[in-house]
């Protein structure tokens, strides 16, 4: 994430740095430095109600004023929130004020089945060949897990089996809650007409730590190029394919630097997967070379590069 600022390192930082009118004369000019302090360790906003990812705050309270470091948590999350609303046109912000509230209802109201999926559990989420590749922390190490079928394209098993039943248990409890309460969800995308956005029904935090802690290791090693190492924001979600759901999902283009897709059927028959190669901005609709076409059966776990 980068955002434009002044670079406040020569600011004065006499009197208390919580004291009120730091905080007062940060807060009135809004502005950020321009070089992070690397020195600084950010607070966690996990466990806070945000309009935007935890992991945006943590990331740019780096680029705080001095001033503003050692205030409390919650001023400085109000600071920067006030800062990320100001690259919002007046819409976009209501549009946010609105989907914040909707996911509050559905968190005051929807019970959990599986309270041990809402916090990452390692031992129990990930197989160990995965784990131990993550926890081994080198290019080696995540290498080792996976195959390339496809350039950009990485195969690689994540889950255990125990954790995935559990998920789709959740999954269908809260559909079951939806459609006893006839509460109307907002389905992950305007192509689809069943599935869920797992963000909305307090999954949100797990897979801020899923992103994080398990997955940004990776993208690090095969897409630093396009800011792998730096991600910041998820839009997690499952939808449903069946007879009686949805069919087939047209050829799209992510709007994401990196998109990891996990098959969580049962037993089913048929379904593929294809890609058609990665897309830049000024290339998303052109036509495809027949020897960029790949296609899986869907059963396979896989990473890829987004819209890039």
């Amino acid at each position: 994430m980068s955002l434009q600022g002044s670079d406040r390192r020569d600011e004065p930082s006499s009197g208390s740095a919580g004291g009120n009118g730091a905080v007062a004369a940060a807060a009135a000019s809004l502005r950020l430095r321009l070089n992070p302090n690397k020195e600084h360790k950010p607070d966690g906003y996990e466990d806070m109600q945000l309009d935007f990812s935890p992991n945006i705050f943590s990331s740019l309270e780096r680029y705080l004023p001095p001033s503003m470091l050692n205030v409390p948590r919650d001023e400085k999350a109000n600071f920067m929130r006030e800062i990320l609303l100001k690259y919002l046109p007046l819409g976009e912000r209501n549009r946010a004020q609105k989907h914040r509230e909707y996911r509050e209802r559905i968190i005051a109201n929807y019970q959990p089945l599986h309270r041990e999926l809402y916090s990452v559990d390692p031992a129990t989420f990930f197989v160990p060949t995965f784990l131990r590749a993550i926890n081994d922390n080198t290019e080696q190490s995540i290498r080792s897990i996976v195959s390339e079928p496809s350039p950009g394209i990485f195969i690689f098993d994540i889950f255990q089996t125990h954790f995935c039943e559990l998920l789709l248990s959740e999954i269908e409890n809260f559909e079951k809650w939806v459609n006893e309460t006839k509460f109307r969800i907002m389905r992950p995308n305007t192509m689809n007409k069943f599935g869920a956005v797992l963000d909305d029904f307090g999954l949100e935090t797990m897979l801020d730590k899923l992103m994080e802690g398990f997955i940004r290791p990776l993208s690090r090693v095969f897409f630093a190029e396009v800011g792998g190492s730096t991600l910041d924001s998820h839009h997690g979600f499952v939808v449903e394919y069946g007879k009686d759901r949805d069919v087939d999902l047209g050829f799209h283009v992510d709007d994401s630097e990196v998109t990891l897709n996990v098959c969580l059927g049962k037993q089913f028959s048929g379904g593929e997967l294809f890609f058609r190669g990665i897309r830049c901005e000024k290339h998303v609709n052109t036509g495809t070379h027949s020897e960029v076409v790949v296609h899986f059966f869907y059963g396979v776990r896989y990473l890829k590069a987004g819209d890039l």
